[in-house]
């Protein structure tokens, strides 16, 4: 098909299974296959009806901190722990086609998808002699990779992977991507996403003889490929594809190709780019392609199987694939503002985000602040709708890791105060408007609340730029259970209460769809809705499996806190605590 072949054709075309894009890699897409980013509307917000989240008072208490968990609520160390307590988008993965400097702009990319992941990162190449060779390493972008490693992974075709775990010491033998040999050769694979079906499949595949090495999902899809009968190597893929549930987008390399897929609801992002040079790039994010100075063409479509390799671009194969689902949450927090995901401005929706919460939640008051960063765009958009200075009233430390010396003698909020320091000329004597992107558990926003009114706020209003968070995540995103989620467990004036602020307001729901128009049912609101588009049939692993293979040792109460109960179905209930601990030894 030629160059020119417009989106719409594209779609038309995907579902006979066969397109080619662009016959040659080397030569630069004059005129790309690019679905434009799509300006947000903004709604006529004076005119929505529907109830806003949001809870006043008119005594201006601070709450005394209870803490829901046993540690005590002056036990600093629980704040690193809870790492903010935000939401954790798990990976974000890169795959390069047809650069000489391909494991270099690998390891940049990765650099631009740092904040998907901070706990490992690997990148795996194809030398001179069609062998594969791998570097992997846990910690940050830069303290895993240096000019003598990148100058071991020669060659013009690569892929990367930056890690995110809840555990608390990272495996490196479970930091992406994955290397494995098979009878037709040797594929590596980096995953960004989760399966909800992972240990029926682990299972049915030890049951048949195969042999895990780590404790990750990924590892099930490299299993899948290799015993797989279908000929030639992409239609592994599509068949291992065939067998998942739930969110994937991943890249996979072979001797001579590079192929990247996404699941067929969409869940989770996935790019493609292409460099002057005719290099053609995935990844997670826009960001990672300005940072190479690869030029954005369009998503990998949900469901779709893009090849390359000498004979171009193919998107050869579709998946059946129904409505898309895509994670909102990429705009709310995940996603990096200067991105393009899913079509639209990351900015852009959270600065309407802002401008929808002035509009519906209005307030009196002196001056808007960010928790920062995430918080910052939608603060802008409240002040702007506001008309309302912004000002920075919390400076957020960027040099402060996961553990720190604790001090002799307790200080209260100890761990807040070492990552966001007040600005007491902003706040003192004024009424204050503080934008968020979440709340979570609460803990930290309490925290953060009292560590205003201690630097002479007169009132705090807090104002959450996305609704609230009642269900835990199945789809790549670490979340707490149910169970510890605050707006699970409280109304919004319990939760003003808890949090010790004058108000509180959420985004509402209905005002986010209204604002997404026509596209509002291509994404996914599980985690505010708790209605699931692919419904979780097991319990899943979020810390337990680094924490057993790891070697660490303690009592079954120490770990449980990793397990994530899904909702109570048929399948759910067949799943008995005896079923926990076997998985476990």
């Amino acid at each position: 098909m030629a160059a020119t072949t417009t989106a719409t054709t594209i779609f038309s075309d995907l579902s006979k299974h066969s397109l080619s894009i662009n016959s040659n890699p080397q030569i630069p897409h004059k005129a790309p296959l690019s679905l434009l980013p799509k300006t947000l509307q903004k709604p006529y917000l004076s005119q929505t009806t529907h109830k806003t989240h949001i809870a006043f008072s008119s005594k201006n208490p601070i709450s005394d901190l209870v803490s829901t968990d046993k540690k005590s609520p002056d036990d600093f160390s629980s704040y690193f722990d809870d790492d903010d307590e935000k939401p954790r988008e798990e990976c974000g993965v890169v795959g390069i086609y047809g650069d000489p400097e391909a494991s270099r702009l690998c390891y940049l990319a990765l650099h631009a998808l740092q904040h998907r992941g901070q706990e490992g990162a690997g990148i795996v190449t194809v030398n001179d002699n069609k062998v594969l060779q791998s570097v992997t390493g846990v910690g940050l972008v830069s303290e895993v990779f240096n000019e003598s490693k990148l100058d071991q992974l020669p060659g013009d075709l690569a892929i990367g992977h930056v890690r995110y775990s809840t555990a608390g010491s990272s495996m490196l033998k479970n930091v992406q991507p994955f290397v494995a040999g098979y009878r037709f050769g040797s594929v590596g694979v980096a995953h960004n996403g989760n399966l909800v079906n992972y240990r029926k499949l682990r299972a049915m595949l030890e049951d048949n003889g195969s042999i895990f090495n780590t404790s990750s999902d990924t590892e099930v899809v490299l299993h899948l490929i290799a015993t797989s009968k279908t000929r030639p190597f992409f239609l592994r893929i599509v068949d291992a594809c065939e067998k998942l549930e739930g969110a994937y987008s991943m890249v996979f390399l072979t001797e001579d190709k590079l192929v990247a897929v996404r699941d067929p609801y969409g869940f989770r992002p996935l790019v493609m780019g292409r460099r002057s040079n005719g290099a053609v790039v995935f990844a997670s994010e826009t960001c990672a392609l300005d940072l190479i100075e690869a030029t954005y063409e369009r998503e990998v479509y949900p469901g779709e199987v893009l090849v390359v390799d000498k004979d171009g671009v193919q998107s050869l194969c579709l998946m059946p694939h129904p409505e898309p689902k895509q994670c909102i949450f990429e705009h709310i927090y995940f996603s990096l503002p200067n991105s393009v995901v899913f079509g639209r401005s990351v900015y852009e929706s959270r600065h309407v985000f802002g401008e929808i919460l002035a509009t519906e939640a209005p307030v009196d008051c002196d001056v808007v602040i960010a928790v920062p960063d995430s918080g910052v765009v939608a603060a802008l958009g409240y002040a702007e709708k506001a008309g309302v200075p912004f000002q920075q009233g919390l400076i957020r430390s960027h040099y402060v890791g996961r553990t720190f010396i604790e001090p002799s003698q307790k200080i209260r909020d100890f761990g807040v105060k070492l990552k966001l320091s007040p600005v007491r000329r902003v706040l003192e004597g004024k009424r204050v408007v503080v934008v968020d992107d979440s709340i979570v558990r609460g803990t930290t926003s309490s925290k953060i609340v009292r560590l205003l009114k201690e630097a002479g706020a007169k009132e705090v209003h807090m104002r959450i730029a996305s609704p609230p968070i009642i269900a835990s995540c199945y789809y790549g995103v670490d979340t707490p259970s149910s169970e510890e989620l605050i707006s699970n467990r409280m109304s919004v004036e319990e939760i003003r209460e808890f949090i010790g602020c004058d108000s509180l307001a959420f985004l509402p729901l209905d005002s986010l769809k209204k604002l997404l128009g026509e596209e509002s049912t291509d994404f996914c609101y599980a985690c505010f809705s708790g209605k699931y588009p692919v419904q979780p049939k097991e319990i899943k692993v979020k810390r337990v499996g680094d924490f057993v293979d790891d070697g660490l040792n303690g009592s079954l109460e120490s770990i449980d806190g990793g397990w994530v109960q899904a909702p109570q179905n048929q399948d759910a209930q067949k799943v008995s605590e005896a079923g926990k601990l076997s998985s476990l030894t």
